[in-house]
């Protein structure tokens, strides 16, 4: 592990004190990551939030110009062997801020994210954690669809949390790191357990490029295939396992409670290309199920 001398980006209001506008860390990790990385640490960089920002982007030890364009932004560069939990929680042993604000490297920040976030949470001291809805960009209708379908899932189980007070990440020791998939939905429950959540109203984007179909359907299984220790960790029985990995909430409950069954209403074409393409993640994972018995 190799870090750097911590750079904070200044505020865009050099008067504003400190006890006024807590730091705010933004952890990023990182793998061959050039084709996005500029334009996340750019979208960090132009948020109109008064306070400081403080970005540490721990790197797989990437073979592209990932760590050039870190090194572009005066960020704090780690590099370190792990997966995605291990990569956060060596993120946040190394914070100076308040609060923790973890993203991907192909996502990028709305302009007021992060001033959205203070304020809710240093108003609200019940408020331990904030989702941030998100929004898929890229190309091709599957993106519209894709978008359509995301909406449904703020802040269900089948999100996840974004920001978080750096009290409470240490208090449920960040993420568990014997969890290769799921350990969103795992961190999220544990979160639940020490307070209040919350969303906000400004988004994330998320750049999934070109989309494929086919690299999308094993992508699904490849996470699928991920989840056995999360589902073990809490058992077959427990009632949100049964949301979050059951057909019937996937394809049905997640899109017509509180409400929402409005949004299928006004948009019925895009409802019924959200029920396909959920039925064909479903279908692809039962055949290559079924070929590997085979």
């Amino acid at each position: 592990m190799t870090p750097k001398m911590s750079i904070i980006i200044p505020t865009c209001n050099p008067a504003v004190t400190k006890e006024r506008s807590p730091i705010v860390s933004v952890i990023i990790p990182t793998y061959n990551s050039e084709r996005t990385l500029e334009k996340c640490l750019d979208s960090i960089k132009h948020q109109d939030y008064e306070g400081t920002i403080e970005i540490i982007v721990v790197d797989n030890f990437s073979k592209d110009n990932t760590k050039k364009i870190a090194d572009k932004f005066g960020v704090k560069f780690i590099e370190e062997k792990s997966e995605r939990s291990k990569a956060r929680n060596t993120g946040a042993k190394n914070i100076k801020g308040k609060y923790i604000l973890y993203i991907d490297s192909d996502m990028y920040l709305s302009e007021s994210v992060i001033s959205e976030c203070i304020k809710i949470v240093e108003q609200d001291i019940n408020k331990v954690a904030l989702y941030i809805p998100e929004k898929i960009i890229g190309t091709g209708f599957l993106i519209k669809v894709r978008n359509f379908e995301r909406v449904f899932y703020n802040a269900t189980c089948i999100d996840a949390i974004r920001f978080v007070r750096a009290k409470t990440f240490r208090e449920i020791n960040g993420f568990d790191e014997n969890l290769i998939g799921g350990e969103d939905w795992d961190f999220d429950r544990r979160i639940k357990g020490h307070g209040e959540t919350g969303i906000i109203k400004g988004c994330l984007y998320h750049d999934e490029g070109v989309f494929n179909l086919s690299n999308y359907l094993k992508k699904k299984k490849l996470y699928s295939d991920t989840l056995d220790k999360y589902i073990e960790k809490w058992g077959n029985e427990d009632l949100i396992i049964k949301k979050q990995v059951g057909a019937t909430y996937r394809l049905m409950g997640v899109f017509i409670e509180y409400g929402k069954w409005k949004r299928i209403i006004k948009k019925p074409y895009l409802a019924f290309a959200t029920f396909v393409l959920r039925c064909l993640v479903g279908l692809y994972y039962i055949k290559t199920e079924l070929e590997q018995k085979i």
